[in-house]
């Protein structure tokens, strides 16, 4: 539409709107859906009702992507990779709340979709729209012909649990069909909210007392004792102890992380990919505040959300810097007593989280972020002490950017770095898992109710006390 606002900056009147608009500013912008989300709903004064119908359609269409496609396909004869933007959206998000959604009339998604196409895009497709639509709300999601799972197995779990097929067939290959097939019903589950209480102004008994009172639900992390779980519908901004540096966001696989650094008052500590600065918060916190945070990113407006994250939780110790992670050994080789390298990966970890992620990810992905994360873990080993621990972390549950990355550079390090064992630091729960003794640990969503978290712990080795 000639003249007309970025969608990521329009104001929606309804829930339907706001997910419409999402979608659409995800499929010309960019953006995740997650983010373009926020971003409308932090503009648009709508009740609760229609804030919570939001976030299931833009999640529920952005999840469903691929199988919704699939089976679009079959009503028309053009398939929606080949119809215009806002009436491949429209589509999508009609035909989600006719086969997903049971308390939705068919006649409401149907014409809901129809005048949204109508003002949103161009206004001859919406007797296409309410055709292709009309056609679809005469069969049910379990009419339409899946490939059944003895014939082919990958497909079926592809469609039927709305994964890309070379993810699925790349997981079956790794975990056998009954694991793979628990992983992606985990991946399309809406994850729990994990919370951090900041233990300098806070106790998490007290805390979560104090929440419950207010009326959210509150549980005890699974693991870590600064971890809360919340029931959704929990708005971040309108809970006091969030605006009051009490509480922060984080999942309990990504505070992991910083328990296994085991960060000590009065060190200097690196943050390798910082931004926006929740394991660099962590790390102030559990040094009580004394010493150096060195919070590097080479995105200088993340970090701006670092810096104000930081203020929030009432850190001093934190020292935000521009700064590429390729290039840290060269202004600060040597100097570190510790290194968190969190690195860019795929986030195959926080699909549940981020549920278009699946659909924009390749095979070649993996591959070309395995490189740099090898730079990255090369230049973050360099800064360290003698004697001094990284930590090396991710997102993603694939061995090529994980064990495969940590492998390589304990090769290459001749006896310069090794791998230690994880067992000290982590919760009992964890210290079997595999991989632990040797200084590694791969957390997935369907076996620990976490994200999907890869955590390695490696230390330089020690000066040679005899030398002067």
């Amino acid at each position: 539409m000639r003249g007309a606002p970025p969608r990521g900056t329009m104001r929606a009147s309804s829930g339907r709107e706001a997910a419409f608009l999402a979608l659409l500013a995800a499929e010309e912008g960019g953006a995740y859906v997650d983010q373009a989300l926020d971003r409308i709903l932090a503009r648009s004064p709508l009740p609760e009702r229609e804030r919570s119908l939001a976030t299931e359609l833009a999640y529920g269409v952005a999840r469903r992507l691929g199988s919704l496609d699939w089976a679009l396909a079959r009503f028309s004869r053009r398939p929606p990779e080949r119809l215009d933007s806002p009436v491949r959206v429209a589509v999508r998000l009609g035909a989600y709340q006719l086969w997903h959604l049971d308390r939705i009339p068919a006649h409401a998604a149907v014409d809901e979709s129809v005048e949204l196409v109508r003002r949103h895009g161009p206004g001859y497709t919406a007797g296409f729209v309410n055709a292709v639509l009309r056609a679809a709300a005469r069969v049910r999601w379990e009419e339409l012909p899946i490939p059944p799972a003895a014939e082919d197995l990958a497909g079926h779990l592809a469609i039927a649990q709305a994964h890309p097929r070379w993810l699925v067939e790349r997981w079956l290959a790794r975990l056998g069909a009954e694991e793979t097939a628990a992983l992606l019903a985990a991946n399309n589950r809406v994850p729990v909210l994990s919370a951090r209480v900041n233990r300098l102004r806070a106790d998490p008994v007290s805390l979560r007392l104090e929440l419950e009172r207010a009326g959210a639900v509150v549980e005890p992390g699974r693991y870590l004792p600064e971890a809360l779980r919340l029931g959704h519908g929990v708005h971040p901004a309108e809970l006091a102890a969030f605006r009051e540096g009490r509480l922060t966001w984080q999942d309990e696989s990504s505070m992991l992380a910083v328990h296994v650094l085991d960060p000590q008052p009065g060190e200097t500590v690196i943050d390798v990919a910082a931004a926006p600065g929740g394991k660099s918060t962590h790390i102030a916190e559990r040094m009580g505040d004394r010493g150096r945070v060195i919070a590097c990113d080479v995105d200088a407006g993340r970090l701006q959300k670092l810096e104000a994250n930081a203020r929030r939780l009432g850190l001093r110790s934190i020292e935000p810097l521009v700064l590429d992670g390729r290039r840290l050994a060269d202004r600060f080789a040597g100097t570190a007593d510790r290194v968190l390298a969190d690195v860019p990966c795929t986030g195959l970890g926080v699909i549940a989280r981020r549920p278009d992620l699946r659909w924009r990810k390749a095979p070649e992905d993996i591959t070309a972020l395995a490189a740099l994360q090898r730079e990255l873990l090369a230049s973050a080993a360099g800064c360290l002490k003698p004697g001094g621990v990284l930590v090396y972390s991710t997102c993603t549950t694939e061995p090529e950017e994980n064990q495969d990355v940590v492998g390589a550079f304990l090769r290459e390090a001749d006896g310069e770095f090794a791998a230690e064992d994880l067992r000290p630091w982590l919760p009992p729960a964890l210290r079997d898992e595999p991989g632990a003794a040797e200084g590694w640990i791969q957390l997935w969503p369907h076996r620990h109710g976490v994200d999907g978290f890869f955590i390695a712990r490696i230390r330089r080795r020690p000066a040679d006390r005899g030398q002067v």
